[in-house]
């Protein structure tokens, strides 16, 4: 074993599970209709500014992805059946699978609806391996909620997530300390969390593809190519990741946000801001926590983003005072009148830590693109 790979071997005490749910949204409106199972679904609204939330892996076999325009997955598949979202229910079905997980752990760190990282290095059910704790957990998904998932299992929270992809769907993987080494060698660097196709085509013209090729460089070398992240890859590539699970991780940002089915000038938008102000009011009073920054989010006809804030001396304490600051807001938008926009989001940020922090699983208010 590499002598710079001994901290992996030291994280051998350490057992996290990353489970992934599969498909989630599309696979929870297939088992709610059996007319929809073995079919092609994509969960979306149809329609030119819409977005594929979720696509079943019937719909996956023709190229379809989550975040593709919905008239992209229309033309790939003409015969996938449509389903518009429901957070409500996606949400609900969320929380039972996090209460299975709490039969195992209270270690649990939500990545989003429909994933979380668990801590299982010492578990409430007494199983002797991580690898049982994560089999029982799927299936008692499966038993009680007739949902799938898959699971990684590894020493870290890298290794976990990138193990839990090995197998999907329905499967599992084990990466053990011992072997995390030799793994990762030979794995596309585009399998590294937070290299994006960007960072991955800046890596290829440098001669890098695989993540071998980034344990063979130096960290000088790889600090002028890649600056601050440099370390980071230079310790991925060596499989070491000392981020803990971190339970109940404290919701930086409440927000909601519409793409609209036609460009519309800033004027127009009133309504739409009003409904989203309601939406992200009613999340952040479940958040149990006041904030102080209210956030604008705007997307223009040519999909240059702006953002702009206002951070107030006292927290928000209505939704009239929220949907007024966003008003504020607009009127710093310094682009001419006739300038069209795509997309309106609204967001509260900078809550105040003295009140009781809430689980993200609780409060997450999703983005609607219709």
């Amino acid at each position: 074993m590499p002598e710079s790979f001994t901290d992996v071997a030291a994280l051998g005490t350490r057992k996290i599970v990353h489970v992934d749910m599969d498909a989630f949204y599309a696979s929870v409106e297939q088992r709610d209709d059996p007319n929809l199972r073995g079919r092609p679904v994509v969960v979306a609204w149809k329609g030119r500014r819409s977005v594929v939330c979720a696509a079943s892996y019937e719909a996956r076999k023709f190229g379809i992805r989550s975040a593709m325009p919905a008239v992209s997955a229309e033309r790939l598949c003409p015969d996938a059946i449509f389903i518009p979202p429901d957070f409500i229910r996606y949400k609900a079905v969320s929380q039972a699978v996090r209460e299975i997980f709490q039969r195992h752990t209270d270690l649990i760190e939500p990545l989003s609806l429909d994933e979380a990282y668990l801590d299982v290095t010492h578990n409430k059910t007494g199983l002797p391996t991580a690898t049982l704790v994560a089999r029982r957990i799927r299936q008692q998904i499966w038993e009680e909620l007739r949902l799938t998932a898959s699971a990684g299992v590894a020493p870290n929270k890298f290794l976990a997530k990138i193990a839990s992809d090995w197998r999907k769907p329905n499967g599992q993987f084990v990466i053990q300390p011992h072997e995390a080494q030799s793994f990762l060698l030979t794995l596309p660097v585009g399998r590294i969390p937070g290299v994006g196709k960007v960072t991955e085509s800046r890596m290829a013209k440098a001669g890098i593809k695989l993540v071998g090729d980034i344990y063979a460089m130096e960290l000088g070398m790889l600090e002028r190519e890649f600056g601050s992240y440099a370390q980071r890859l230079y310790e991925l590539a060596r499989g070491i990741d000392h981020n803990p699970v971190v339970p109940n991780r404290v919701t930086k940002q409440i927000s909601a946000e519409d793409t609209f089915p036609e460009d519309i000038p800033l004027g127009d938008c009133e309504i739409h801001i009003r409904r989203l102000a309601e939406r992200v009011w009613k999340a952040s009073k479940e958040n149990l926590r006041e904030a102080k920054t209210v956030v604008l989010k705007l997307k223009t006809r040519e999909f240059q983003s702006l953002t702009r804030s206002l951070t107030l001396r006292e927290p928000v304490s209505s939704c009239e005072i929220l949907i007024e600051t966003v008003s504020v807001l607009c009127e710093r938008v310094k682009l001419p009148s006739d300038q069209l926009y795509r997309l309106v989001g609204v967001g509260l940020s900078n809550f105040r830590q003295e009140h009781e922090e809430a689980d993200r699983w609780e409060v997450e208010a999703p983005s609607l693109l219709s």
